[in-house]
């Protein structure tokens, strides 16, 4: 099986996990959309289906890992398009003003 690239994966438990701890500060039962996508995301990362396993896969990964590196430009890109076109639909086309 094929592993994230270790700042990657990195940054998707980061992310993960503190939006979880605000939201268990905040009060609400259900995750907001970007954690519910951040979810699937390291389920499929990892080759789980629940969350909690992903996290704890990512974690022993992220353990036996080598130096921290620095995240590929690539990765960088895909991690903050807008949702748009990260669910294959296409940006609105602008115009040059």
């Amino acid at each position: 099986m094929l592993r994230p690239h270790p700042a990657v994966l990195r940054r998707l438990v980061d992310e993960y996990e503190a939006l979880a701890a605000a939201e268990a500060v905040g009060g609400p039962a259900e995750l907001n959309s970007r954690a519910r996508d951040l979810a699937y995301t390291l389920c499929v990362s990892t080759g789980t289906r629940d969350v909690k396993r992903a996290l704890e896969a990512a974690h022993q990964w992220l353990a036996t890992a080598p130096a921290p590196v620095r995240e590929p430009a690539a990765a960088r890109a895909v991690l903050h398009e807008p949702a748009a076109a990260t669910a294959g639909q296409r940006m609105p086309a602008t115009e040059p003003a």
